[in-house]
């Protein structure tokens, strides 16, 4: 999540309704108004996730199943062994 010295300030309108919506919901949970922030990043995350989710779901739909498991495959494979390597290797000294 942000921290306070990584945050950008959105000015954002919606229906009245929504907002008496969301601001119940988060009072029924015991929430306060700053949460508000919060419950808004996290729904947007959610919604950029889903909609990445969708169109990749769609770039990949003609690929047969088990095609589309061994790129899965190959590419987990290739950024363990990286991941790997970076983390058996030293951080080299600053000349």
């Amino acid at each position: 999540m942000a921290t306070p010295d990584n945050t950008t300030r959105w000015t954002v309108k919606v229906s009245k309704d929504t907002d008496i919506a969301v601001r119940s919901l988060l009072a029924q949970r015991g929430l306060k108004k700053g949460d508000l922030s919060k419950f808004i990043e996290e729904a947007v995350r959610w919604r950029v996730f889903e909609q990445t989710l969708s169109e990749t779901r769609a770039a990949f739909s003609d690929l047969d199943p088990e095609a589309l498991q061994d790129l899965i495959d190959e590419a987990t494979e290739s950024v363990r062994h990286e991941r790997r390597q970076t983390l058996a290797s030293p951080p080299k000294p600053e000349s």
